[in-house]
């Protein structure tokens, strides 16, 4: 996992839904940054998709900026296809970027090895929070609440220090282009 306190790194990425490029300097201002590391395919981001879709929009008009990146193959998951991308964000009612990440170096730069996978920067954009959405799980009948990804971005807007106790986020993996496998997945 990304240490805490690494600050983001830089990205300049094709915004599935506007086609505009989308970089880390698109948030100046913002007091906090999640960037979100998200599959259509994938059953455990299925499982929280409109959870995830409704906490997204409880911090509509906060001082959080909201990226989600999807860095899989498509030739070989076509699911996530910047265009089905742009469906996703259509029918859930995004209010952010929904980025493609065709190279992956995004994901490897972020060491992002799973989806759902979420990043919390603080002000300074350095990484407060790497960790779970919630405790629910396909299966598991633990209700998506988003309790956990909650709690962080809540006391990032506060001033107040994140939780250092964080569950890492469980999920599939990113699927990487043969011969592109960073050392970490």
């Amino acid at each position: 996992m990304l240490d805490l306190g690494t600050p983001a790194a830089e990205f300049q990425l094709p915004d599935s839904v506007s086609g505009k490029t989308v970089g880390l300097a698109d948030f100046t201002g913002k007091k906090a940054l999640l960037v979100m590391f998200l599959s259509r395919h994938c059953p455990y981001v299925k499982h929280i998709l409109q959870g995830l879709a409704d906490f997204t929009r409880d911090y509509a008009g906060t001082a959080l900026g909201i990226v989600a990146i999807s860095s899989n193959f498509v030739e070989q998951y076509p699911d996530d296809a910047p265009d089905k991308l742009r469906q996703t964000a259509h029918d859930l009612g995004f209010h952010f970027p929904f980025c493609y990440d065709e190279s992956q170096e995004v994901a490897r730069a972020y060491r992002a090895a799973c989806t759902p996978g979420f990043f919390v920067f603080d002000e300074g954009r350095k990484l407060v929070y790497r960790g779970q959405f919630d405790a629910s799980r396909p299966g598991n009948n633990v209700p998506v609440t988003g309790q956990d990804l909650h709690a962080a971005v809540d006391a990032v807007l506060a001033g107040r220090a994140v939780d250092a106790m964080q569950k890492p986020s469980l999920g599939c993996n990113i699927k990487w282009k043969p011969g592109n496998e960073p050392m970490f997945a």
